[in-house]
């Protein structure tokens, strides 16, 4: 029961470590649009995110899986995402004939991870026993996957958005978008 237990533990650190694999950057160009500045922002925060799951989950792999740690480690889930949302939010939206779209994307995407935190919190803090704290990390680690998927999906359908391209232009020339996007 316990190898299994340490089993599932790994299996969300791995989940945590792959929604982290993304690194972060700048844009240096002198010629940056207003909406390069935001795809810019957008994929800035994002990767700060994912650095920030990252650094968690190496904590909680280093110091041992424990009820206290996987707590700790929701706490700061959630702190990581609450400061994601706020640095989405400021930015507003594009200057494009699509902005207000992109921007309520965003802020949906916002609201999903925040729901989606407060989910892997819960299931940590109601678990109860070493079946409990399996069923929790069970929970995190398919949400932490959910999670994921719902960056990623955002950011492409975010470049599909505006009918002349430039989100998906400002997106293509970020260096911060690059490691996010794989181009």
């Amino acid at each position: 029961m316990a190898g299994t237990g340490i089993r599932t533990a790994a299996a969300v650190l791995v989940a945590f470590a792959a929604l982290a694999a993304a690194g972060c950057g700048g844009s240096s160009s002198s010629d940056t649009t207003p909406t390069d500045t935001w795809a810019s922002g957008v994929c800035t925060a994002v990767s700060t995110w994912k650095t920030s799951l990252t650094n968690i989950a190496t904590t909680v792999k280093s110091g041992g899986v424990s009820q206290d740690s996987l707590n700790t480690a929701a706490s700061q889930a959630k702190d990581a995402t609450n400061t994601l949302a706020d640095s989405l939010k400021k930015l507003g939206k594009p200057d494009t004939q699509s902005g207000q779209q992109a921007k309520d994307d965003v802020n949906q995407l916002s609201s999903q991870l925040s729901k989606n935190v407060q989910t892997i919190q819960d299931a940590i803090s109601n678990a109860s026993g070493a079946a409990g704290v399996l069923t929790a990390v069970s929970t995190a680690s398919s949400t932490l996957v959910t999670m994921g998927n719902e960056v990623s999906t955002t950011l492409t359908d975010l470049q599909k958005l505006d009918p002349k391209g430039e989100i998906q232009q400002a997106f293509k020339q970020s260096s911060s978008c690059k490691s996010l996007l794989g181009t």
